[in-house]
């Protein structure tokens, strides 16, 4: 998997996250397995 420029990676095992400065081939690993990209937080409605 490809690490993507300005996305958030999390670790399932400890919580550390890392943000993305530089994109590339690869996988961006904590603890011994790969990080997971982080989802995006829902914008609030404006009703």
């Amino acid at each position: 998997m490809a690490n993507q420029l300005g996305k958030r990676y999390i670790c399932g095992s400890c919580g550390t996250e890392v943000l993305c400065n530089k994109p590339g081939t690869g996988a961006v690993e904590c603890c011994g397995e790969e990080m997971k990209l982080k989802e995006a937080k829902p914008v609030p409605s404006s009703d």
